[in-house]
């Protein structure tokens, strides 16, 4: 992570950060949720705006992994 913080091997992330650390929403969030639990990850951080995206994916899905919605820098390091 850019703070120099390790980050556990289960957790993923995606989202846009700004220059003053921001989260924001991206595209493709069912996919990528899907492809994080092929690869192994149980917690996935995501931009808050993001949230509404999370009615595409399966129950089964949701009960895998683990959305953190974020909307700042600081909640991302605190998650990760």
């Amino acid at each position: 992570l850019a703070a120099g913080i390790p980050v556990r091997p289960d957790v993923a992330m995606t989202g846009e950060i700004t220059l003053r650390g921001r989260v924001l929403p991206v595209g493709g969030v069912r996919e990528k949720a899907l492809a994080a639990l092929r690869a192994g990850i149980r917690t996935v951080i995501l931009p808050e705006r993001n949230l509404p995206d999370l009615e595409e994916i399966p129950q089964e899905l949701k009960r895998r992994i683990r959305f953190v919605p974020v909307r700042h820098m600081d909640e991302v390091l605190e998650a990760a």
